[in-house]
């Protein structure tokens, strides 16, 4: 069961009574299948808008994406958990654990300072997806009109509607509406044709990361299955398969190397990637070097804010047209959803207010920019 529109909202917010735009069917071309993306589209679609998600991937999640090797080990290589303080989230959280489609990831958790390990499991509940973390954008994903393997030109305006188009200048329609949830530096070439928009997007940085993914033969005497760590090109390792619902045959792990070592390496060499790596590995634990029965690298360019913007979206009523996610609102999953969903709730407010006889936009209205 999916929750309902109507339920998403902050029952204590003038954001919660959405109602469906009347007359025609507004279209609205998203870019992007990462978190804000798709709960913005998938809000807009439960609310009777005809929605396209255009995503260049080959499938949904961006950092919220799960990896599968040629053997069907499986890695979450982007987002580690998520943890929880917004009731909003909360109540789409508590709905997908009911689905089994999220569980706590009850594992050992420490801090790692050269050897040292220091207990780090507090009172956080640190939550993954499961069977791997794309299951929540699989979810949220459920009949909408995706089209993968799309790379996107700047969209631009006629003066009735939205051209889009791909990178190879294909047509891809005519919307009402365009929203981006690509990173800040895409979502400022996108928005090309918007300038005051673009300029706001161009002013987020965002470091690179590098990830290993890491399988093993036998099960590592690490001691922990999370770690923060602190002295080392690395910034965190997990025990992937500890997470619930791999069932691993293999003990995998995910090592993330830290924003200002992946920046001075953003463009080496994937194998030269994995050494280094696996070295600060057997260096930071203090374990034997093990080789691996499977190693590889995946390089997110574009992985974390350096300073989010500030405000939970960017939008421009008069042109119709807008940008969400973590960039905007925070570098947490909890920040990437809660920026689409409040971009598709202004998006319904600017529909309904354009409506004749509608109700004031203020009653349901999510604050914003």
């Amino acid at each position: 069961m999916m929750l309902q529109t109507r339920e998403r909202f902050d029952v204590d917010s003038p954001f919660k009574r959405p109602s469906r735009p009347r007359g025609r069917r507004h279209r609205v071309a998203v870019i992007g299948a990462g978190l804000s993306g798709l709960i913005c589209a998938r809000t807009l679609a439960d609310l009777d808008c005809e929605v396209t998600v255009f995503e260049k991937s080959r499938g949904v999640g961006g950092r919220m994406s799960t990896r599968r090797s040629e053997s069907d080990l499986q890695f979450d290589h982007g987002a580690q958990y998520f943890t929880v303080r917004d009731e909003r989230f909360r109540r789409h959280v508590d709905t997908w654990i009911e689905e089994g489609l999220v569980a706590p990831w009850e594992g050992r958790f420490v801090k790692l300072n050269r050897g040292y390990l220091e207990e780090s499991n507090g009172e956080t509940t640190r939550f993954v997806g499961v069977p791997g973390m794309t299951a929540v954008c699989r979810h949220l994903a459920t009949d909408l009109d995706v089209r993968f393997g799309t790379t996107m030109a700047p969209p631009r305006h006629d003066g009735t509607a939205w051209i889009v188009e791909d990178a190879a200048g294909t047509s891809q329609g005519r919307y009402d509406w365009f929203v981006t949830s690509a990173p800040a530096p895409q979502s400022a070439y996108l928005l090309a044709s918007v300038p005051h928009l673009e300029v706001k997007a161009r002013r987020v940085s965002m470091s690179g990361c590098w990830s290993v993914m890491v399988a093993f033969k036998s099960p590592l005497d690490a001691g922990f299955d999370g770690a923060f760590v602190g002295v080392s090109p690395l910034s965190w390792i997990a025990r992937n398969s500890s997470k619930p619902g791999r069932g691993e045959d293999f003990e995998t792990w995910v090592l993330h190397a830290s924003p200002e070592w992946s920046e001075s390496a953003i463009e080496a060499d994937h194998e030269e990637v994995v050494k280094e790596l696996l070295d600060a590995l057997w260096q930071v634990t203090g374990l034997q070097p093990v080789e691996p029965k499977h190693a590889a690298a995946h390089r997110w360019r574009h992985a974390l804010p350096a300073e989010p913007l500030g405000d939970r979206f960017l939008f421009d009523p008069g042109l119709r047209v807008g940008a969400c996610g973590d960039w905007c609102n925070g570098p947490r999953v909890e920040g990437a959803f809660l920026s689409g969903l409040a971009l598709a709730g202004r998006l319904v407010c600017t529909m309904a207010a354009e409506t004749p006889h509608a109700r004031n936009c203020s009653t349901f209205a999510s604050p914003g920019p």
